[in-house]
Protein backbone atom coordinates (compact mmCIF):
# COMPACT_ATOMS: atom_id res chain seq x y z
CA UNK A 1 0.00 0.00 0.00
CA UNK A 2 1.23 3.52 -0.61
CA UNK A 3 2.35 5.78 2.24
CA UNK A 4 -0.89 7.80 2.19
CA UNK A 5 -3.66 8.24 4.78
CA UNK A 6 -6.13 6.49 2.45
CA UNK A 7 -4.22 3.24 2.94
CA UNK A 8 -5.87 2.65 6.33
CA UNK A 9 -9.31 2.62 4.67
CA UNK A 10 -8.05 0.33 1.91
CA UNK A 11 -6.63 -2.05 4.53
CA UNK A 12 -9.94 -2.11 6.43
CA UNK A 13 -11.87 -2.96 3.25
CA UNK A 14 -9.44 -5.77 2.36
CA UNK A 15 -9.59 -7.11 5.92
CA UNK A 16 -13.41 -6.94 5.97
CA UNK A 17 -13.55 -9.04 2.81
CA UNK A 18 -11.28 -11.70 4.33
CA UNK A 19 -13.16 -11.69 7.65
CA UNK A 20 -16.48 -12.11 5.82
CA UNK A 21 -15.07 -15.07 3.86
CA UNK A 22 -13.82 -16.64 7.10
CA UNK A 23 -17.11 -16.07 8.95
CA UNK A 24 -15.64 -13.66 11.50
CA UNK A 25 -18.23 -11.01 12.34
CA UNK A 26 -19.72 -8.91 15.13
CA UNK A 27 -17.54 -7.57 17.93
CA UNK A 28 -14.46 -9.62 17.06
CA UNK A 29 -14.51 -8.33 13.48
CA UNK A 30 -14.90 -4.74 14.67
CA UNK A 31 -11.93 -5.12 17.01
CA UNK A 32 -9.79 -6.70 14.30
CA UNK A 33 -10.64 -3.87 11.89
CA UNK A 34 -9.72 -1.27 14.52
CA UNK A 35 -6.33 -2.93 15.06
CA UNK A 36 -5.77 -3.14 11.28
CA UNK A 37 -6.49 0.57 11.06
CA UNK A 38 -4.14 1.43 13.94
CA UNK A 39 -1.25 -0.67 12.64
CA UNK A 40 -1.55 0.60 9.05
CA UNK A 41 -1.92 4.22 10.20
CA UNK A 42 1.20 3.82 12.34
CA UNK A 43 3.14 2.49 9.34
CA UNK A 44 1.88 5.27 7.07
CA UNK A 45 2.72 7.99 9.58
CA UNK A 46 5.99 6.75 11.07
CA UNK A 47 7.65 4.32 8.65
CA UNK A 48 9.06 4.06 5.17
CA UNK A 49 7.24 2.22 2.40
CA UNK A 50 6.38 -0.37 1.43
CA UNK A 51 3.44 -1.05 3.73
CA UNK A 52 1.86 -4.50 3.52
CA UNK A 53 -1.04 -6.05 5.44
CA UNK A 54 -1.15 -9.78 6.27
CA UNK A 55 -4.04 -11.55 7.95
CA UNK A 56 -3.49 -15.11 9.10
CA UNK A 57 -6.61 -17.23 8.87
CA UNK A 58 -7.88 -18.14 12.32
CA UNK A 59 -8.44 -21.59 13.68
CA UNK A 60 -11.97 -22.22 15.04
CA UNK A 61 -12.29 -20.64 18.49
CA UNK A 62 -8.73 -19.35 18.27
CA UNK A 63 -7.05 -16.13 17.39
CA UNK A 64 -6.37 -14.22 14.22
CA UNK A 65 -2.98 -12.62 13.63
CA UNK A 66 -2.77 -9.20 11.98
CA UNK A 67 0.66 -8.22 10.64
CA UNK A 68 1.72 -4.99 9.01
CA UNK A 69 5.13 -4.82 7.35
CA UNK A 70 6.85 -1.53 6.70
CA UNK A 71 10.23 -0.37 5.40
CA UNK A 72 11.56 0.66 8.81
CA UNK A 73 11.53 4.03 10.56
CA UNK A 74 10.89 7.06 8.36
CA UNK A 75 13.24 10.01 8.23
CA UNK A 76 10.24 12.33 8.60
CA UNK A 77 6.71 11.97 9.99
CA UNK A 78 3.65 11.56 7.78
CA UNK A 79 1.40 14.55 7.11
CA UNK A 80 -1.07 13.86 9.92
CA UNK A 81 1.51 13.05 12.62
CA UNK A 82 3.55 16.11 11.69
CA UNK A 83 0.52 18.40 12.02
CA UNK A 84 -1.06 17.10 15.25
CA UNK A 85 -0.49 18.28 18.78
CA UNK A 86 1.01 15.72 21.21
CA UNK A 87 -2.33 15.20 22.98
CA UNK A 88 -3.98 14.31 19.65
CA UNK A 89 -1.83 11.30 18.81
CA UNK A 90 -0.07 8.37 20.41
CA UNK A 91 -3.09 6.30 21.47
CA UNK A 92 -2.70 3.43 19.01
CA UNK A 93 -0.58 1.23 21.26
CA UNK A 94 -3.05 1.64 24.13
CA UNK A 95 -5.90 0.62 21.85
CA UNK A 96 -4.00 -2.44 20.65
CA UNK A 97 -3.02 -3.30 24.27
CA UNK A 98 -6.68 -3.39 25.25
CA UNK A 99 -7.89 -5.48 22.30
CA UNK A 100 -5.08 -7.93 21.48
CA UNK A 101 -4.22 -11.01 23.51
CA UNK A 102 -0.59 -10.28 22.62
CA UNK A 103 1.27 -8.04 20.20
CA UNK A 104 4.79 -7.09 19.28
CA UNK A 105 7.37 -6.12 16.71
CA UNK A 106 9.90 -8.05 14.62
CA UNK A 107 12.83 -6.30 13.00
CA UNK A 108 13.74 -7.81 9.65
CA UNK A 109 16.50 -7.02 7.14
CA UNK A 110 14.03 -5.18 4.89
CA UNK A 111 12.06 -3.33 7.61
CA UNK A 112 9.77 -4.02 10.53
CA UNK A 113 6.70 -6.17 11.15
CA UNK A 114 4.17 -5.06 13.77
CA UNK A 115 1.74 -7.81 14.77
CA UNK A 116 -1.21 -8.47 17.02
CA UNK A 117 -3.16 -11.61 17.92
CA UNK A 118 -6.89 -11.07 18.46
CA UNK A 119 -9.58 -13.46 19.70
CA UNK A 120 -12.24 -14.37 17.16
CA UNK A 121 -14.83 -15.67 19.62
CA UNK A 122 -17.46 -13.17 20.80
Amino acid sequence: MPRRPESAGTARRLARTALDEWGVDGGPADQILLVVSELVTNAVEHAQPPVALHLHRPTPGGTLRVEVDDGGPATHEGAWAASCRPEECGRGTSIIDSLATTHGTRTLPHGTTHWADLPIAA
